[in-house]
C-alpha cells in the first residue's frame, strides 16, 4: 500500500528537521521526540520513519527504533522541487513577521494571497518554518507565528544572557562531556573557519553556529541551562537571518570555536569556559555595538 499524504508530509517535516537542527549521522530518534516536536501523535511518526527508512535517509537501529542514516536526502513527494524563488519568499515572510508586518495569528488562503504562493511552495514553505520553530500549525485551522525577538534591546539582552548562562554550563558539576557530538560539530567549525563559510547564507550559518553552542550546553546535563539556551535560539532566530557578522569576521568567530572544542576535548573546562565568556563578548559588541 502507498504511503498515505499525512505519513509523506511527516516524513517530511522529518527531514526538514534534521536538516534544521543539524542532527548528526547515527544520531538515534525518538519518536516521542519527534512527535513533540512535530505536534503529531507517535503512530503517523512510526509510518514517517518507516518510509524514510526505505528511501534510504535512517536505518533501523539494533536495539529497534531509527538513526540517522544521511543528512544529504531528499524524499520524493511528487511536488516541484524547492527553488530560489522559495527562498526569497521564505525570508520575506520572515522579514515581514519581525517588523509586525503580519499578524500573530494567520490562515493559509491569507497567506497564498499575499506572497503568490502555489500549493507546492505553501507546503514547503511551512513545513521549513514549522521545523525551524518560528510557527507552529493551532489545533483547529489556521497557523500562529511563536515569539520573537522584535527590538535592538531584546535582541542585545539575549547576547548578555547567553554571556552569563554558556560558560556557567560548561562549569556545572553534571557536565559530562560527548565525545562525538563535540568531535563532529568542531569539525564543522574548522570546514567553515576553512573557507565553507563564504558559500552558506545566514540560514545555513546561524544553523551550525547554534548547534555548535547548544552540544556544548548539553553537556552540562542541566535542563534549566538547556532549554534557555535553546529558547532563546528560536526567539533570536529570525533576527539572525538578516543580521549576521562580514564572513572575514565570520572566520574568526569559527577559529574561536574551534579553540573552545579543542579545550573541552583536553579536559580544561575552566579555560574553555573563559574562552566561551571573551567569545560571547567579543560577538556581543560585535552584532550589538555595545
Amino acid at each position: 500500500m502507498p504511503p498515505t499524504p499525512l505519513t509523506r508530509q511527516v516524513a517530511a517535516r522529518i527531514l526538514d528537521y534534521i536538516r534544521a537542527e543539524q542532527v548528526a549521522t547515527g544520531t538515534r530518534l525518538v519518536e516521542r521526540t519527534l512527535a513533540d516536536h512535530l505536534r503529531v501523535s507517535r503512530s503517523p511518526v512510526r509510518n514517517a520513519l518507516r518510509l524514510l527508512a526505505d528511501s534510504g535517509a535512517v536505518t533501523e537501529a539494533e536495539r529497534g527504533g531509527y538513526t540517522v542514516l544521511t543528512t544529504d536526502h531528499e524524499l520524493d513527494l511528487g511536488e516541484e522541487p524547492a527553488d530560489d524563488a522559495d527562498e526569497a519568499i521564505y525570508l520575506a515572510i520572515a522579514a515581514d513577521r519581525l517588523d509586525g508586518v503580519l499578524p500573530d495569528r494567520i490562515t493559509e488562503s491569507a497567506l497564498t494571497r499575499q506572497y503568490g504562493l502555489t500549493p507546492a511552495q505553501l507546503n514547503r514553505i511551512l513545513r521549513r518554518a514549522s521545523s525551524e520553530g518560528w510557527i507552529e500549525r493551532l489545533p483547529g485551522y489556521g497557523w500562529e507565528f511563536r515569539p520573537t525577538l522584535t527590538s535592538a534591546r531584546s535582541y542585545a539582552d539575549s547576547y548578555r544572557f547567553r554571556l552569563t548562562i554558556e560558560p556557567a554550563a560548561i562549569l556545572e558539576p553534571t557536565f559530562v562531556l560527548d565525545r562525538p557530538a563535540l568531535e563532529h560539530v568542531r569539525a564543522q567549525q574548522q570546514e567553515l573557519a576553512d573557507g565553507a563559510i563564504h558559500e552558506l547564507n545566514n540560514i545555513e550559518l546561524f544553523n551550525i553556529n547554534h548547534v555548535f553552542h547548544e552540544t556544548i550546553a548539553e553537556c552540562s546535563r542541566n535542563e534549566f541551562f538547556i532549554e534557555a539556551l535553546r529558547r532563546v535560539d528560536h526567539l533570536r532566530r529570525l533576527v539572525e537571518y538578516r543580521r549576521s557578522l562580514p564572513r572575514e569576521s565570520g572566520v574568526v568567530r569559527c577559529r574561536e570555536h574551534v579553540e573552545i572544542a579543542d579545550l573541552l576535548l583536553a579536559d580544561r573546562r575552566a579555560e574553555a569556559a573563559e574562552r566561551m565568556r571573551e567569545h560571547l563578548s567579543t560577538v556581543t559588541a560585535e552584532k550589538t555595538g555595545s
